[in-house]
């Protein structure tokens, strides 16, 4: 199975985990470093658009310089979030959107299939992240894990450089293919 016929699975949890989460949890921390239920909203509702755009092979730079510059999770949050989860998902569901080169929001030109594969780990990880955050168990199939590891052991050094990824924590081999994800990403699973 190709990547765009796994991008609305990879996606389809996320979408259960906001459409559950509670306005009394936004302040629950979460397991991304330095971001509480609100902030990784607010990440995704900022970067949202951006990735959409890529996948629409358009340049569509974020709302303002900084994430901390404005609070997306005023008014309907969780209806503005799926909807935004709901629009990258669609952009990235053509096989055009994987061929060629795209940009994210700025200037360079990045191979396509990397910025759809880091869509991918978005919203598998912060899918992750926000269920555990809520005290929700989200959960992908093994073809949709087994794309998302590949896709984050080909690049986790240059994640970490960029500072998409914390530190690895080390998960044995045997370990779930969730948890080496994570582990690769800088999360520890507890």
């Amino acid at each position: 199975m190709t990547a765009e016929h796994l991008i609305s699975r990879a996606g389809a949890p996320l979408l259960t985990v906001v459409g559950q989460v509670r306005p009394d949890q936004l302040t629950s921390p979460t397991p991304c470093t330095g971001y509480d239920v609100r902030q990784l909203i607010n990440h995704l509702l900022f970067w949202g658009p951006s990735l959409e755009g890529a996948g629409n092979k358009e340049a569509v730079p974020p709302p303002a310089e900084a994430e901390s510059a404005m609070d997306l999770t005023k008014g309907d949050w969780s209806g503005d979030l799926a909807t935004q989860v709901q629009r990258t998902i669609a952009a990235w569901t053509t096989s055009e959107a994987w061929q060629g080169t795209t940009r994210m929001a700025g200037p360079d030109e990045l191979p396509s299939a990397l910025i759809g594969g880091m869509v991918a780990t978005e919203l598998v990880v912060h899918g992750w992240d926000l269920g555990t955050a809520t005290g929700q168990q989200p959960s992908w199939d093994d073809e949709v894990l087994e794309y998302v590891h590949q896709e984050v052991a080909g690049h986790a050094e240059w994640g970490r450089q960029v500072g998409s990824y914390g530190p690895e924590v080390p998960v044995a081999a045997t370990a779930p293919l969730l948890d080496r994800i994570l582990g690769l990403t800088g999360r520890a699973v507890s």
